[in-house]
């Protein structure tokens, strides 16, 4: 008898509080789950001492037959009171620091979705700021919860239970490493495919591979571009070719304009000699004047063929900025070089005119006392007033 009694006492231990024991649970209730621990003792593991985070059940953090580490936190002879969280924050911490220390870039699932930004549990309640989750602003997170995101530690403070991780950090880090190796990597000459990311007044930016290289306003298109807009819009991919490239200060300079065929390769087979084409004047020189036909394709009115009369100088019958028809006296795409003339068009405007005359008037009678040229000549006066 006496030997039985210090047998049942010899299995029977106390134990201290913050001491760490190993046991399997053997009962799961909604709120709290009960744990032997050996030593004919069962422990109890209230549902808040599950986890650093939130828990509607027991039964979604633990089940029965799970062997689980525990701390005790509070000891005595009718109770003894376990602790899940408590051993995986010490842990977590220790690792948090390490982490912190290195930079090391770790995985975690975003377990809950708060005001100001995500939650997840790293043995630890750890928060994500909405600011450190993406590069760019993110309006709604509701899509976020289950996610896994890559994270780095940024800011801790055990004694105040807090843990700021960042995502964008991550983020960052690749986008830095992919400039690098762009920067490393991108040559003058090069036709590639990006992103318009921004315009400004002055050009546009265009991501090409984790670095944004500048298309001036100048080098978007063949003719004259007002404003960015114009051409391409924010988000657009677009064809690029990489005219400079200076790492040191992380600046490359692109062309749209030079992925395109030119404006003079757009004629060809669509403008020929003795054709009649409209443009504007963009140009008024001593010896003629520079017409616009397409965008950035100019034709050279000579001063003589200008006006079908002797002008000082073209400004005498032309202005900037008008609309006139002219005729494609030589075209030399090899060259760049087109000859015009409006005064063959009125030349034959004028010819044109006499044949409609002299036919007229070659059914009157000659008695009528008036000779052809004089009514030739007195239709052409009417012609040239």
């Amino acid at each position: 008898m006496v030997e039985e009694m210090n047998s049942e006492m010899a299995e029977v231990k106390s134990f201290s509080v913050g001491e760490i024991v190993t046991g399997t649970v053997t009962k799961v209730e909604e709120k709290q789950a009960f744990v032997n621990v050996g030593y004919k003792l069962d422990g109890i593991i209230p549902i808040s001492e599950l986890s650093s985070l939130h828990v509607e059940k027991v039964s979604d953090v633990i089940q029965e037959g799970d062997e689980v580490e525990l701390k005790v936190i509070k000891s005595t002879d009718e109770e003894l009171v376990l602790s899940k969280k408590a051993v995986a924050a010490e842990r977590a911490w220790e690792d948090m620091v390490g982490k912190l220390a290195s930079g090391e870039t770790f995985e975690a699932v975003v377990a809950d979705v708060v005001k100001g930004g995500l939650v997840v549990d790293v043995g630890v309640r750890g928060f994500i700021p909405a600011s450190l989750v993406e590069r760019h602003f993110v309006e709604d997170f509701s899509d976020y919860k289950g996610r896994t995101l890559q994270l780095k530690v940024v800011e801790m403070d055990k004694e105040k239970n807090k843990l700021i991780l960042s995502q964008r950090a991550v983020l960052d880090e690749e986008a830095t490493a992919r400039k690098r190796q762009t920067l490393a990597n991108i040559r003058p000459g090069e036709i590639l495919e990006g992103t318009v990311q921004r315009l400004t007044d002055f050009g546009a930016f265009v991501d090409i591979g984790g670095v944004d290289g500048l298309v001036h306003i100048s080098q978007m298109a063949h003719h004259h571009v007002e404003s960015p807009s114009e051409v391409i819009n924010e988000g657009d991919t677009v064809k690029v070719k990489v005219l400079g490239v200076d790492p040191d200060n992380e600046r490359i300079s692109l062309s749209i304009k030079e992925t395109l065929p030119g404006p003079w390769e757009t004629i060809e087979g669509k403008v020929k000699q003795g054709d009649v084409v409209e443009g504007v004047v963009k140009r008024l020189v001593s010896f003629g004047a520079f017409i616009e036909i397409v965008p950035g394709v100019e034709g050279l009115v000579h001063i003589s063929q200008i006006a079908n009369k002797h002008i000082g100088t073209p400004a005498e019958v032309l202005k900037e900025g008008q609309t006139v028809t002219a005729k494609v006296l030589d075209l030399n795409l090899t060259d760049k070089r087109i000859s015009l003339s409006i005064r063959a068009l009125e030349e034959e405007k004028q010819a044109k005119l006499e044949n409609e005359v002299k036919k007229e008037y070659q059914k009157e009678d000659e008695s009528s006392g008036f000779s052809l040229g004089d009514v030739i000549g007195d239709q052409l006066k009417k012609y040239k007033n």
